[in-house]
């Protein structure tokens, strides 16, 4: 069977997530039921309908306000805010649906590792397996804020101590509990072996942890592992821990180059590249003929907020605000490095298909950016998907919807019969855990991954 890809939703437990002012859409509903659980039992159905794969569940802990320096351009136009817990949402998701798996973006840089590596092996037992983990660094100014710091970790810093988060959670996962741990013996009146529950008493620059894990080993044990970064150091990151990562690029070509570095930095880490599954961003506006799905774009633009897209794209670090106060027509290049998000900075310097001017760029938050959707009949959607799919090299797409849930509900009606009618996308699910349904192999970490360097042996327990 020739390579078929791998379809996420993108989404938020939040009012609004990348369709910035689309709430003013009659038919927009998220931001009025979001807060609704059957909303997202509903959601669950139906991409379980369409054999979506997993939801990608992102988030933030704080509140964009660097346009304008200031919290009110994202808190007007609802730009992620509010927003709710994603885990949350998950057990109730898993129970309407069998096959349908879920990543929850949880930040390395605010919460601990103990608590963390609990939640998700409670969600693990929770989806008999159908549960990853997005892991983030976290770069909103006012994020540090809200966990008592006056400002923002160093972007470099911030994955060293990721790194180290990684560490700890693989000692809990993989070396606390031993299999068969829960002996349930009548005889000797023990449910659990304590001589097979192990702390990891590990020692480090930034956490120190007795152990052992509250949780007894769940169908994964280690959930699968999501990342998204394209910074050097997010690279390098990802190449070491992630099974699945979402890159960004403005053009096939460069996306493919993200992703052919990724997994040559798998191997100089002693990883099967094989082992590592790349996505991408995919956003489709689809009609069933091409002048509905046009006549949809129109609409949309009609009520996009330009406010709302300069605002997220605070998360770089720099004001668009700013902008607007140089020669709008000279080169647009940065003149100073941030901690921020550096991919949404770079794809509008290095990662852009030619050199900007400043007009260029504050055109690009105006509108919907034409060159970052899809919009056509299904055969033109299923053409561009196809493309992109081949030309970049992606294993598979995080799908984001504008309207929801009617475009998602468009897609499966319209798109995905033609993509599984030119054989690019599966009629049928796997069996198995979310790790056993990516990777066709075993439910647990492959040998290769560091984290299994971690896993319980007799002989190294004191």
């Amino acid at each position: 069977m020739s390579k078929q890809i791998i379809l996420n939703a993108f989404d938020m437990n939040s009012s609004m997530h990348n369709s910035h002012g689309l709430w003013k859409h009659a038919e927009s509903k998220r931001h009025k039921r979001y807060k609704d659980l059957d909303y997202w039992i509903d959601l669950a159905k139906t991409l379980e309908r369409g054999k979506f794969d997993a939801v990608f569940f992102a988030d933030v802990l704080g509140v964009y306000d660097v346009y304008q320096k200031s919290k009110e351009p994202s808190i007007r136009d609802g730009l992620q805010v509010p927003i709710n817990d994603p885990a949350l949402l998950v057990p109730a998701m898993a129970s309407v649906t069998e096959h349908l798996s879920f990543a929850v973006t949880v930040s390395t840089t605010y919460e601990a590792p103990f608590g963390n590596a609990r939640r998700f092996s409670t969600l693990d037992h929770l989806t008999k397996g159908r549960v990853a983990w997005n892991v983030v660094t976290s770069y909103l100014p006012n994020a540090a804020r809200n966990f008592g710091l006056d400002k923002m970790i160093r972007h470099d810093e911030r994955y060293d101590i990721a790194h180290e988060y990684m560490d700890v959670s693989y000692k809990l996962w993989e070396s606390s509990w031993e299999d068969g741990a829960v002996v349930e013996d009548h005889q000797t009146d023990t449910l659990v072996d304590p001589h097979k529950v192990h702390e990891i008493n590990h020692e480090g620059q930034y956490f120190s942890v007795e152990g052992p894990h509250l949780s007894e080993p769940s169908p994964q044990r280690t959930p699968v592992i999501y990342q998204a970064g394209t910074s050097e150091k997010g690279r390098e990151f990802a190449s070491k821990h992630a099974e699945c990562v979402f890159v960004g690029g403005p053009t096939p070509e460069r996306i493919r180059y993200y992703a052919e570095d990724i997994r040559e930095r798998a191997v100089k880490h002693g990883r099967n590249p094989d082992h590592v599954k790349i996505f991408s961003f995919l956003s489709v506006i689809v009609g069933e003929t091409t002048e509905e799905a046009e006549q949809k774009f129109e609409e949309y633009n009609k009520v996009w907020s330009a406010d709302a897209a300069k605002a997220q794209y605070g998360a770089s670090g720099y004001d668009v605000a700013e902008f607007e106060k140089m020669d709008l027509d000279e080169p647009f290049e940065y003149k100073k490095s941030t901690e921020g998000g550096q991919y949404k900075a770079a794809t509008l310097t290095k990662d852009a298909p030619k050199k900007l001017t400043v007009r260029e760029v504050l055109n690009r938050f105006e509108s919907i950016d034409r060159n970052s959707v899809i919009v056509g009949n299904p055969t033109e959607v299923a053409d561009a998907i196809q493309f992109q799919f081949e030309a970049s090299g992606v294993d598979g797409f995080n799908l984001n919807h504008l309207v929801t849930p009617g475009d998602l509900e468009a897609f499966i009606e319209l798109v995905v019969p033609e993509l599984q009618k030119r054989g690019l996308y599966k009629k049928e699910y796997a069996e198995g855990t979310l790790r056993e349904k990516l990777f066709d192999r075993e439910a647990r970490l492959p040998d290769d991954h560091p984290g299994k360097a971690y896993a319980f042996r007799k002989e190294v327990v004191r």
